[in-house]
């Protein structure tokens, strides 16, 4: 009665399928995931980094940058050169780790390839052909991670791309904001 129960604990929701979907594709599949969801909380950190975060950032520096009573000094552009970097440092930070998750997805994917098909032909060298059953769950072992860490690479690359771009151009727009002018007020 109590295994009935969690089954349609399970069910109701929906975990059912997420837990039959990591029995079919093996303990990689869990590494897949993993990485898939730490690559993608670290997109999304970003996404709110650039939203709220920095704006707030680029405020402070604005006004730093105005009381300053002139521009044009070689340890003003010094200034100016540290606050901007102060900005890019933060807005750049973790995103060596995205590119290397994205490029560890296919690896982990072909991971589990290998360690599926060492099950097909574990099962061929005790049983030979004679159980299909034992065949088709190492064969699932050996595709699922495999499609997975391609579909984790694929949607990373993507996100990385559109990301990259998008610190680029605020960077760049951070860099107009705070002019060499004589009047620190003036609109560039």
């Amino acid at each position: 009665m109590k295994a009935v129960l969690e089954q349609l604990q399970l069910q109701l929701l929906g975990l059912g399928d997420l837990h039959g979907f990591l029995e079919l594709g093996g303990p990689v599949l869990v590494l897949v995931l993993g990485a898939g969801l730490l690559l993608w909380f670290l997109v999304f950190e970003h996404l709110l980094y650039l939203a709220f975060g920095q704006k707030h950032g680029l405020r402070q520096i604005e006004r730093q940058w105005r009381a300053r009573v002139e521009h044009h000094s070689w340890h003003a552009r010094r200034v100016r050169q540290g606050l901007i970097s102060a900005l890019r440092q933060h807005a750049w930070r973790h995103f060596h780790l995205i590119k290397t998750l994205i490029a560890l997805a296919p690896l982990l994917g072909l991971l589990g390839t290998v360690t599926g098909m060492l099950e097909v032909f574990d099962v061929l060298a005790l049983t030979g052909a004679a159980n299909p059953r034992a065949l088709a769950a190492g064969i699932s072992r050996a595709t699922i991670p495999t499609m997975a860490g391609m579909v984790m690479a694929l949607s990373g690359l993507y996100a990385a791309a559109l990301l990259e771009s998008w610190i680029k151009r605020r960077l760049r727009r951070i860099d107009n904001q705070l002019a060499l002018t004589d009047n620190p007020n003036a609109t560039p």
